[in-house]
């Protein structure tokens, strides 16, 4: 195929991406107005006040405190020859998280964008196969935390049948991904790569799996590789992972606890659970403006909280995110780098 046509093939996916992502913005801000106006202004720029700058102070290093524990676990992800610091994989990690939030298709460029961050400390496939390796135990552990949220939400509060089958297939179908996620890895079964294969040989996206799959399969043999020379890293890595969840736990715990009396850590868990798969599924939207107030509002209803509480639970920790973008874009003016720098070694 012609550079000419496989450039202009990534050229008409990316338009796509580009207005899928300005419609669900456009959605999220609609939702965003919605919400706000139905449980009236008034209601949440009172509980604001009420959570006070102290509070907000608070849940900015809590999710510090969260940022350190990713860092952490990336810089497990990293083997000998090379090596990154706390230094080098928070402030990328925070990077990530600021392409991540501000722009519709953050979600492709997270992970790129770390190893970007770090160019000059290491390759930059030894960046991205480490912050693979650091994503799948992210994964392995989201999933569990999924997993349990929705069996505790199913299990303690009265739901619509249409909700309770939708929340057990969804249940079942995290616990395949996970068991086929373990069993790939213990394995080493090189899938993703077979499928690019696969799918290059029959003709599809051929210009962007002509040096893709090969890269994948790169991908999996660092991933493996570490799977082979450091197994007593897992438990560690599990741990900083599992920290990262139970943080935002205790962040909407203290939120909850400044906006109503006998805040309870089991809604807080709910809430967070909720919160969590809602920045899965609506990635694109940018600051999950919307979305995030939905959940927030529907999971607050159902257990008895208060729209007006989930709402402005919502805005606050949105609040906290514009506060860590605005960090992690002077980060990457710091470094010399540029949103739109980053952007484009994604897209080609």
């Amino acid at each position: 195929m012609p550079a000419s046509n496989k450039n202009q093939l990534s050229a008409n996916q990316l338009n796509r991406l580009k207005a899928i992502g300005g419609v669900l913005t456009i959605f999220g801000v609609s939702l965003f107005v919605f919400f706000v106006w139905s449980v009236g202004l008034n209601e949440v720029l009172s509980n604001i006040q009420k959570f006070g700058l102290l509070g907000f102070a608070v849940i900015l290093i809590i999710y510090l405190c969260r940022i350190f524990l990713r860092g952490l676990a990336w810089k497990l992800s990293v083997y000998e020859p090379y090596r990154l610091g706390l230094r080098d994989t928070v402030p990328a990690v925070m990077i990530g998280e600021a392409m991540s939030a501000m722009i519709p298709l953050g979600i492709l460029i997270s992970g790129t964008s770390k190893a970007v961050a770090v160019r000059k400390k290491v390759p930059l496939v030894i960046g991205l196969s480490s912050v693979a390796t650091e994503n799948l135990f992210y994964s392995f552990t989201t999933s569990l935390f999924l997993t349990l949220g929705a069996l505790t939400f199913v299990r303690n509060f009265p739901l619509d049948p249409g909700w309770t089958m939708t929340i057990d297939i969804l249940i079942g179908v995290l616990l395949l991904l996970l068991i086929a996620g373990i069993v790939m890895v213990i394995k080493q079964w090189h899938f993703a790569s077979e499928i690019c294969e696969l799918l290059y040989q029959r003709g599809f996206a051929r210009g962007l799996l002509e040096r893709g799959r090969a890269d994948v399969r790169l991908f999996e043999n660092f991933i493996y590789g570490f799977y082979r020379r450091h197994p007593k890293r897992f438990l560690p890595i599990s741990l900083c992972e599992a920290g990262f969840h139970a943080l935002g736990v205790v962040e909407v715990w203290f939120i909850l606890g400044r906006l109503m009396e006998n805040a309870s850590p089991l809604n807080a868990f709910l809430l967070e659970s909720v919160s969590r798969l809602i920045t899965i599924i609506f990635k694109l939207i940018p600051f999950l403006i919307g979305v995030d107030e939905a959940g927030a509002e529907f999971v607050a209803e159902t257990v008895a909280v208060g729209a007006g509480i989930g709402v402005t639970l919502a805005i606050i920790r949105k609040g906290r995110i514009l506060f860590w973008t605005a960090v992690g874009l002077a980060l990457i003016l710091k470094r010399g780098l540029s949103p739109r720098g980053i952007f484009r070694s994604v897209t080609g």
